[in-house]
C-alpha cells in the first residue's frame, strides 16, 4: 500500500510538471515581458558593475584591466 501511494504521488508530480512546462510554450503574456525587463535590467546591472571594475583596475594601474 505504500508503495502503491508513493508510485501515485510521484505519477502525479510528473505530470503536473510536464503540463507546467507546456503551457509555457506563449511568449506574448504581461508575466513573460516582466520576466523579459528583470532579464535586461538584471544585464544591465551587471555590465555597470564590470566597467565601474575595469575603470577602478585602470585608475590603480593593473595589470590585467579586466574583471
Amino acid at each position: 500500500m505504500n508503495m502503491l501511494t508513493t508510485l501515485i504521488k510521484l505519477l502525479s508530480v510528473i505530470t503536473v510538471v510536464i503540463f507546467a512546462t507546456t503551457a509555457c510554450d506563449s511568449n506574448d503574456g504581461s508575466m513573460e515581458k516582466a520576466g523579459e525587463k528583470i532579464d535586461k535590467a538584471t544585464t544591465d546591472f551587471g555590465n555597470k558593475v564590470e566597467d565601474a571594475c575595469e575603470d577602478l583596475k585602470e585608475g590603480l594601474n593593473a595589470k590585467d584591466p579586466n574583471c
